[in-house]
């Protein structure tokens, strides 16, 4: 654990009161701003027509950024994003790129207002870049954002923002991705806001230092200069706005979008129970050489309109594993944004006025300086989004209406491969470097009323692409001998979940072995779990077939096509590692699918041997998983009830005794809790029951957890989707646990967890309105 530094705390960054920053501000730098009769008096054509200008300038931003990049980062995995603020930096409009960057690039503008407005002073043409995540802007050092005060008329009226990731800045890892990392001081320096470009003018020398840094400056150095032409851009279209409508006028749609968001979700939430929701998900192992599980709390609870997240109880923050608030909060952003706010403008500044944090300082997803933190936009800050996802995922499906927000984790985490060396194929033989981007090619979690999208994207960057193979090929020294989805990787469920993909890549075009630098989670323990007894996707592998020929099968005229043609000597990457590649050897990555929503024994047979026939499972997953029986092509209609009802029969046989005399009650008035629970009210009692059977599980007067059948048995058993050993990776056990109704062998839920992990699926008071508790 490392200690905070004495005088760090001036680099941190939290959410102010608008009110409190405005009175803080000095006499030389004069904003605009409108009073809330001006914002009322907007009339409803005007305002719409402005909100849409505005939604338009982040949309010329963004092409701009695009057009102007080289790094296939931005040209092609769209990892980057944009926003327009007001005069205090809050978001008026953010764009649909890597959401969690809107969780921090508000708090960059506030430090900047707070602590640079008079030395070196904030001017017209100005723009600073920062790529310190305790700040804000980004979420960790690679994170490096450029953004602007717009002026008019000699008064501060608003900001934009451009904010990309970068290829590599420097530190011990290649990628700036140190496996063995214990603090900042061995990753890419961060640096806090520093004026990049005064009275329009690009300053050389800080664009200079700041390209040394890395080990593709050519590219740090295009996406600099990207970024400030996005500015540009953004700047000269909001002005126009300005011309065309009033700068008064502007203002005061600015205010009204952030107002009308806050507004619309508040009026959501206290159409919502009441209710405290928990969830608990771990990070493998936090450096090269770890073993251990670190863990991060939640316990959201929502009262009226009004959201709280608790991570109270978080583990300290550790390795490589930890991200700071920004992180926090942008973790928070990436669950809200598409679960919540899907069908609400995002006006980010007005939706986090609906919700605050809890946590402790010092913890993996709030760390302190001097923590490493290169890992934490897809570490941390992205388990964060995924347990807050549960959670709302909880609180939203016992609504009927809100049912299409629900969704089981998507693939859960971010696969890390960095890939540096030499390139042979030009006349000048030169180094490259390639963050491999295929895992944007991830499951989504299953719903209640459909399947997860096969290899979607990722939950954080809905606009999200995976590179093109033959660009790929182009740039680097590299051979995809295959890029394929990958059956059984979508989590099997009612609702199963999106499969993901695999690649397995080869050194191509250079005699020398090439650095690799490996970073993820979710190989021992699930970080895409199922929804309402739903499984997880499959965990994450990486593989390198040390013992391949590939030379030798291209001779012969073969194509490796799977793991068992590529020789012995296989050898499983570690979550954190720092290893090489030589001519020959393959790296193969699997990366997650999403999580499965409901009990696979519930799934449509039809739709099983729909995906069986487009190879999304196998016949095994077929037979034991959703107990469907194929012959010859056809559905066996009394060959699969009997195979359900032996795997029922199995799961009664091998899990612990419970009381199996409950009453079964009349569901016929009963409130949906989620796919397979329902609460049914006797007199004054509020009765958990299955809602598959009516079984009684729960009752508020007289028990405080579900009466559950419980199973724990090795991580294996949850199907053919677990790829590799735990023990591989942790030394803590991890197991397959699965709750069931005692009265059909319905699962409940179904995780693959520590063995200590607390049963938070149990608890009746997360399901029952707080009235009944």
């Amino acid at each position: 654990m490392t200690m905070p530094i004495p005088g760090s705390e001036v680099f941190s960054s939290r959410p102010v009161d608008p009110v409190e920053l405005l009175r803080s501000l000095p006499p030389s730098l004069p904003v605009h701003t409108v009073t809330q009769e001006q914002i009322d008096a907007l009339d409803p054509l005007t305002y719409e027509v402005v909100r849409h200008r505005l939604w338009s300038v982040t949309d010329e931003m963004g092409e701009a950024l695009k057009r102007m990049s080289g790094s296939p980062i931005v040209t092609d995995a769209n990892d980057f994003d944009f926003a327009i603020g007001d005069e205090l930096g809050q978001e008026v409009q953010v764009g649909l790129y890597n959401t969690m960057l809107v969780g921090a690039v508000d708090l960059a503008i506030y430090w900047t207002l707070q602590h640079r407005a008079l030395n070196p002073g904030i001017a017209e043409g100005d723009m600073f870049l920062c790529n310190d995540p305790w700040v804000g802007g980004g979420l960790h050092q690679n994170d490096v954002i450029v953004y602007q005060p717009v002026f008019h008329e000699g008064k501060l009226f608003a900001w934009t923002s451009a904010i990309c990731h970068e290829p590599d800045l420097g530190g011990f890892g290649l990628g700036s991705f140190s496996p063995a990392a214990q603090d900042v001081f061995a990753e890419a320096l961060p640096t806090p806001p520093i004026k990049v470009v005064r009275g329009g003018v690009l300053q050389a020398d800080v664009a200079d230092a700041w390209v040394r840094r890395s080990r593709v400056p050519m590219l740090v150095g295009l996406d600099l200069r990207a970024k400030v032409g996005s500015n540009t851009v953004g700047r000269n279209r909001l002005l126009a706005v300005i011309e065309q409508y009033g700068a008064d006028t502007v203002k005061a749609v600015m205010k009204r979008m952030m107002a009308d968001a806050e507004t619309r979700l508040r009026t959501k939430l206290s159409g919502l129970p009441d209710g405290t929701w928990k969830a608990t998900g771990y990070q493998d192992q936090s450096h090269s050489g770890d073993r251990d599980l670190h863990k991060i709390t939640l316990a959201m609870t929502k009262a009226g309109d009004h959201l709280s997240f608790d991570f109270t109880g978080t583990d300290r923050q550790a390795g490589v594993i930890n991200c700071t608030y920004a992180g926090m909060r942008g973790g928070v952003m990436l669950a809200l944004l598409p679960v919540l706010a899907g069908d609400i403008p995002w006006s980010a500044g007005g939706l986090m006025r609906c919700f605050d944090l809890i946590s402790e300082p010092g913890t993996i997803n709030n760390a302190t300086f001097p923590a490493a933190v290169s890992r934490g936009p897809i570490g941390p800050a992205w388990l964060t989004g995924t347990l807050v996802a549960e959670c709302l995922s909880q609180m939203l499906d016992r609504s009927v209406d809100l049912g299409s927000s629900v969704q089981a984790a998507c693939c859960g985490t971010w696969d890390t491969a960095v890939l540096a060396g030499l390139d042979e194929r030009p006349a000048q033989p030169q180094p490259f470097l390639n963050v491999m981007m295929e895992p944007m090619a991830g499951g989504y979690g299953g719903r209640p009323t459909a399947d997860g999208i096969d290899t979607g994207g990722l939950f954080c960057i809905p606009m999200g692409r995976v590179p093109d193979t033959e660009m790929t090929e182009f740039l680097y020294p590299l051979l995809m001998l295959w890029r394929r989805e990958e059956p059984d990787s979508g989590g099997p469920g009612r609702h199963r979940g999106g499969v993901s993909a695999s690649v397995a890549i080869t050194p191509y075009g250079t005699s020398l072995p090439m650095g690799l630098v490996l970073a993820s989670a979710g190989k021992a323990v699930a970080q895409n779990q199922g929804l309402a007894g739903g499984y997880p996707g499959n965990t994450g592998v990486e593989v390198l077939a040390r013992g391949a020929d590939i030379a030798a099968e291209f001779a012969a005229g073969r194509i490796p096509a799977s793991l068992t043609e590529l020789g012995e000597g296989r050898e499983f990457g570690q979550c954190y590692d720092e290893s090489f590649l030589a001519p020959g050897q393959v790296l193969y990555m699997h990366w997650q699918g999403g999580g499965g929503y409901g009990d696979p024994l519930l799934r449509d047979p039809d739709a099983v041997a729909v995906d069986l026939r487009e190879g999304k499972v196998t016949i095994d997953a077929v037979e034991d998983l959703y107990g469907v029986i194929i012959t010859n092509g056809e559905i066996d209609i009394d060959g699969t009830a009997a195979r359900r009802d032996q795997l029922r029969d199995l799961r009664r046989e091998r899990s612990t005794a419970v009381d199996t005399d409950a009453p079964r009650l009349d569901l016929t008035h009963a409130r949906r809790l989620d796919d397979n629970l329902a609460e049914v009210t006797v007199g004054d009692a509020h009765i958990v029951a299955c809602a598959q059977c009516g079984y009684a599980l729960g009752d508020n007067r007289t028990d405080s957890e579900l009466r559950l059948a419980r199973y724990e048995g090795p991580s294996r058993d949850a199907g053919p989707q677990v790829t590799s050993d735990p023990g591989v990776y942790v030394d803590a056990q991890v197991v397959f646990r699965q709750l069931c109704c005692p009265g059909c062998w319905t699962a409940i839920y179904s995780g693959i967890v520590p063995a200590d992990h607390p049963d938070h699926a149990l608890e009746l008071a997360r399901l029952l309105p707080a009235a009944a508790q």
